[in-house]
């Protein structure tokens, strides 16, 4: 089991940033995909950037390449997403989610995670 706690949403004016924080509990200690997702209202939940925590490597979204960076703590219990350049198509509620320890599939299959957060409201405005 898994808990997660996002936070550092916001309001900002585009092309300002933000960096939002997620704190896992419970199993941190296996190897896994953490991610974030955004659901902008009428639309869908989409995937925007993983890490998977054994090594560090990250994966991101097209539309998010090179403006977002995703990132966890030393102690692999807290990732981050710093947030650049922000666009009024950024606006979503943003959550943090896990797989479990025994997923070793695609990063972005939004059903391989068992875990979410509550979301953390970004409004990106012109």
């Amino acid at each position: 089991q898994v808990q997660l706690v996002e936070s550092g949403g916001g309001s900002v004016q585009a092309g300002g940033s933000l960096r939002l924080s997620c704190v896992a509990s419970g199993d941190t200690y296996s190897d896994k995909f953490m991610g974030w997702f955004r659901q902008a209202p009428g639309k869908e939940r989409e995937r925007v950037a993983a890490v998977w925590t054994g090594s560090g490597l990250t994966y991101y979204s097209d539309s998010v390449k090179g403006r977002f960076t995703v990132s966890q703590a030393n102690d692999k219990k807290t990732m981050y997403l710093q947030m650049n350049s922000l666009k009024p198509e950024d606006t979503a509620i943003y959550y943090c989610a896990a797989t479990s320890g025994l997923y070793r599939g695609a990063w972005d299959a939004k059903q391989a995670y068992n875990y979410w957060g509550q979301g953390t409201q970004v409004t990106v405005s012109s």
